[in-house]
């Protein structure tokens, strides 16, 4: 019950107050967070340190910021840095969510100073880095366990236990009941602000932790510098008061089933459909073909979306939400990376770099594809084929993109009913073509069709 009247208290504080001249019926604000300047057209790509580098180390992460730089991604998230318990540890090295020490570097990846480098480096590069945090949980060796056991939850029996339910056995769940531990937590988190320059954070299992810390959170490290925070969470009202984003688990599921067989297009529209009338409109939904989690633990992305990966990954960047590239998708690695042991990413070119890199360019250059709430929102544009084509367009301030997609295994010529802002619309890599209210296009098997247009 903890989480849950932590919740509602926090919700009540966040309601502004009602003067006497407002009228008491007039909608409240349902836009989210102020989200910093520059994610406006942000990518996010993630770090997962030990795996990412032959030396898995954060030096040698330095190293590779050109050439993330060059991929255009603009927000970099790095797995937690810090030192892991040894305790009831999995595998060899353990799990880097299992924190021993919330104010220091795992020597294993580095130092203080060569994570204040690599930040350093990133924005001299224009890019900005937010660290993975663990709110939720510590290692059972973590120095707080025996110095305040009070910040711990206890079970019937009096004892300190993992998080319920799951096999999370090598951590001890927090108790946020504590001010003492609220206030630690809080600490160590601006000091890798002020400190390493950190530019938000990454929060695991967020929703896991009550609301109203991490608004605080987000109101104290915001007086620092402008951060941007994401949410491992996947409800609408961590928005309101403290993150920019949130995982769009939901987006990828249908992509899924259609790439396994198991559903079409249609299932598209549930996600669409609420993401537009049930989410705050600032909301940035991370939108992801992988992740340490899924890469790990539910398969490689080619394993998973099948014959739909490609569209999954036009939609990524071309669809509402913010993207993630997870380390090693632009090397087309089709390798599960073991999670508890060194298994670094054996690095290739692969025509899937290009393909991050023009999509971004693409995103880049059309304001109507950019991050809530500078983007436009999607238009279905209804279509012949509506189990197999997926058409939408998206306009803004005199720029539109028009994307039509063959989730099918084979060619198909689908009809177009009316299309926003009809007229010449110049093909991507190709020709101009009008298009209208009875046009026509053919779309390769599982392929996409991306037009632009200036009005």
């Amino acid at each position: 019950m903890k989480h849950l009247t932590l919740a509602v208290a926090a919700l009540a504080m966040i309601a502004a107050p009602v003067s006497a001249k407002t009228d008491p019926y007039a909608p409240a604000s349902f836009e989210g967070v102020k989200h910093p300047a520059w994610s406006q057209k942000a990518v996010i790509y993630q770090i997962n340190t030990r795996q990412f580098t032959p030396a898995g180390t954060i030096k040698a992460a330095e190293a590779q910021l050109a050439r993330l730089k060059a991929l255009g991604v603009d927000i970099l998230w790095l797995m937690p840095v810090q030192p892991i318990g040894v305790t009831n540890r999995k595998g060899t090295l353990g799990s880097p969510y299992s924190i021993r020490d919330y104010r220091a570097v795992n020597p294993e990846l580095g130092t203080m100073a060569e994570l204040k480098a690599f930040v350093a480096a990133a924005h001299a590069q224009g890019m900005h880095v937010v660290l993975d945090w663990v709110a939720n949980h510590t290692s059972w060796d973590n120095a707080l366990v025996t110095q305040h056991p009070d910040w711990y939850e206890h079970d019937w029996q009096g004892k300190m236990h993992p998080t319920p339910w799951w096999d999370w056995s090598d951590i001890v769940d927090l108790n946020y009941a504590r001010p003492g531990l609220r206030r630690y937590m809080e600490e160590s988190m601006l000091m890798f602000v002020r400190e390493a320059g950190i530019d938000g954070f990454r929060c695991d299992v967020a929703g896991y932790v009550p609301p109203d810390f991490w608004a605080k959170v987000r109101r104290d490290a915001g007086a620092i510098r402008p951060v941007w925070m994401l949410a491992e969470w996947g409800q609408r009202d961590l928005h309101m008061s403290a993150f920019d984003a949130s995982y769009g688990w939901d987006w990828a599921k249908p992509l899924m089933a259609i790439g396994q067989g198991r559903g079409d297009v249609s299932g598209l529209f549930g996600y669409f459909s609420e993401n537009e009338s049930a989410w705050p409109s600032g909301a940035q939904r991370m939108v992801f073909t992988s992740n340490h989690d899924e890469n790990s633990w539910a398969g490689t992305e080619y394993e998973r979306y099948g014959p739909a990966l490609t569209n999954a990954t036009v939609l990524q960047f071309t669809g509402e939400g913010i993207p993630l590239i997870y380390n090693g998708q632009e090397a087309a690695n089709d390798r599960r990376l073991i999670f508890f042991e060194r298994d670094p990413i054996v690095w290739k070119e692969a025509p899937q770099r290009a393909d991050y890199q023009r999509l971004i360019a693409l995103r880049d250059a059309h304001p109507a594809l950019w991050n809530a709430p500078w983007g436009a929102r999607m238009v279905h544009v209804v279509n012949s084929e509506p189990a197999k084509v997926f058409s939408f367009v998206r306009a803004k301030g005199g720029d539109a993109v028009l994307v039509a997609q063959n989730y099918s295994a084979a060619g198909i010529t689908a009809t177009l009913d009316a299309v926003p802002y009809p007229g010449d619309w110049r093909e991507e890599g190709g020709a101009t073509v009008k298009l209208d209210k009875g046009s026509s296009l053919t779309i390769a098997p599982w392929t996409s069709r991306i037009f632009t247009r200036r009005f």
